[in-house]
């Protein structure tokens, strides 16, 4: 596998101090430092597709779980592209979803960036929320067709 320019290496640290720092330490500002003003995201659920609605994004989301966390377990860059694959954890303790159920989840999420002068221009983002809503108790399925996780 080729090694990655100075310009990828930059992105794939931009990529994880939003990860670091707007995500898991709920830092906001840190959105408008890495994403370019015409930042266009994919991710579903988001309430603008914008870095307002990243922004609204980290705060829901520490707003369901304050003692959230996440962490990059695989990154790499091809071209202009930050691929990346996230461990993401906490305790349901706020009102999102239903009110504070106090159980913990923890998911995966698949994570594309693109880059534009060192700034992300697009991002798709994949969690898990299946396996959240079941870790929260929001979603049952017959334990039969469900199976297990080890």
């Amino acid at each position: 596998m080729p090694e990655l320019t100075e310009e990828q290496w930059l992105n794939v640290e931009a990529f994880r101090r939003l990860i670091d720092q707007g995500f898991s330490a709920g830092n906001v500002q840190v959105v408008d430092e890495i994403c370019a003003d015409d930042l266009v995201e994919h991710q579903y659920g988001f309430a603008t597709p914008d870095r307002a609605g990243v922004k609204k994004g980290i705060e829901l989301i520490h707003a369901l779980a304050p003692d959230f966390q996440a962490a990059v377990e695989a990154i790499d860059a091809i071209d202009d592209r930050v691929w990346a694959r996230l461990r993401a954890w906490g305790t349901h303790g706020g009102q999102p979803l239903g009110g504070p159920t106090g159980r913990a989840f923890e998911i995966t999420v698949m994570d594309l960036a693109r880059f534009r002068d060192g700034r992300i221009v697009e991002h798709w983002g994949v969690p898990d929320r299946f396996a959240q809503m079941m870790q929260l108790g929001l979603l049952q399925l017959d334990p039969e067709l469900a199976g297990t996780r080890p």
